[in-house]
């Protein structure tokens, strides 16, 4: 099996978009999105409805469910800073009733059989929708995790941080950010998982995409001009 595995793409559709015509010529047996499909970037509904009409196997992240929130009519305690705040009203102000319908079908995580191996799908961690996880956790760490997980492969989101880890045959695999990375290196992040009789392996991919057309956005919707910077810069600033 082949699997194109992203996450966070934080409605940047651009660098979706360049994701997905870097592997044009590929046919996958499934897509996996780890979640943060939303805010930060200008196009969440493209981002949904792109999501929805291909049948990625998606949940949600951090971002996603605070969206859920303001369409609920609830007041977020977090982000206090304003240049955050704003993109996430902004962004729920902007779906439209495919993209609420499809957010609201999403959970918070998700399990499924591939290729004679059982993958569970999280945004942070198995235990924790918001945790953290990078090449240099410790083992014992993902040692626990594996047991919660109960899975053989685990793939995660959140952090941002492309990497895949064995622990006493667990896998665990994080695709980086297709819409938002923060190493200096602004170029989408995203990863094909191989599944054949020889096991299971990993091919991490940066893929370069038109910032240009993501900045005139977010001078067009009159956004904080500093995601214009963050973007040019691979850098979170906030």
């Amino acid at each position: 099996m082949k699997i194109l595995l992203i996450s966070d793409i934080h409605a940047n559709f651009p660098a979706l978009k360049a994701v997905l015509k870097h592997f044009e010529n590929i046919t996958f047996d499934t897509i996996i999105n780890c979640g943060d499909s939303l805010v930060y970037a200008p196009f969440p509904n493209e981002t949904l409805h792109w999501l929805s009409n291909n049948s990625v196997h998606s949940i949600l992240g951090n971002t996603d469910r605070k969206i859920i929130k303001l369409l609920k009519g609830k007041t977020l305690k977090k982000p206090s800073r304003a240049d955050k705040r704003i993109m996430y009203t902004w962004t729920a102000s902007q779906l439209d009733a495919k993209s609420r319908k499809y957010l609201l079908s999403l959970k918070k995580s998700s399990r499924l059989e591939v290729g004679g191996y059982s993958l569970g799908l999280f945004h942070g961690s198995p235990e924790d929708p918001d945790e953290f996880l990078f090449p240099d956790t410790l083992p014992a760490r993902f040692g626990k995790l594996a047991g919660i997980a109960a899975a053989d492969i685990i793939v995660t989101g959140h952090s941002h941080c492309p990497y895949h880890v064995e622990i006493k045959s667990h896998h665990f695999i994080n695709p980086g950010s297709i819409g938002r990375m923060f190493d200096s290196n602004p170029a989408a992040s995203c990863a094909v998982l191989n599944i054949t009789g020889s096991g299971v392996a990993s091919e991490f991919y940066r893929i370069p995409w038109m910032i240009d057309k993501t900045i005139m956005a977010i001078k067009r919707y009159n956004l904080p001009e500093i995601y214009e910077r963050m973007y040019q810069m691979g850098k979170k600033l906030n």
